[in-house]
């Protein structure tokens, strides 16, 4: 499934994508505070748009969904809330993101959450052959195929990046 490597750690996120069969490379680097998604992309030499980020928001009703979206966009909450029929969406704070999805901040996987959200996924993504995106520990990316992300998550698609 995944490439052995001794240094990769084993995480909620990769036990979920090995019980829902699905092949994934592992990618430690260097993490660096508040550096993103532009570091993790410079420490594995791959386009920033090839990293997705996993964000945790909340709607009005404070009930939390993740937004997976490319590395070098960022997410119009509005455009979000509409096609997600929700009133408003804003991020949450990192101590709520945190207790959502048991994940720290800079570490935060959309796999293997402690608790099951809705997932809005940017369309493009699709377009990638593939995609790199946080494996539950902070410097720890996994290599996915976006087909894969699809049909274990079922995440709605929305076009919201700008």
């Amino acid at each position: 499934m995944s490439k052995n490597d001794p240094h990769a750690p084993e995480t909620p996120a990769t036990r979920f994508l090995r019980q829902h069969g699905v092949a994934f490379s592992n990618h430690p680097y260097a993490y660096e505070e508040h550096g993103g998604t532009r570091v993790s992309a410079r420490e594995l030499n791959v386009p920033e748009h090839a990293v997705v980020k996993t964000l945790v928001m909340e709607d009005e009703k404070a009930s939390p969904l993740i937004v997976l979206m490319h590395g070098d966009m960022k997410v119009s909450t509005k455009e979000l809330a509409r096609q997600a029929g929700r009133k408003h969406i804003e991020p949450c704070k990192p101590e709520v993101a945190n207790r959502h999805t048991g994940f720290l901040i800079g570490g935060t996987s959309p796999f293997g959450t402690k608790r099951k959200m809705p997932v809005f996924m940017e369309k493009t993504i699709l377009d990638l052959p593939l995609v790199y995106i946080n494996g539950g520990r902070r410097g720890f990316l996994v290599g996915v195929h976006p087909h894969d992300i699809l049909r274990v998550l079922q995440p709605q698609m929305v076009q919201v990046g700008q």
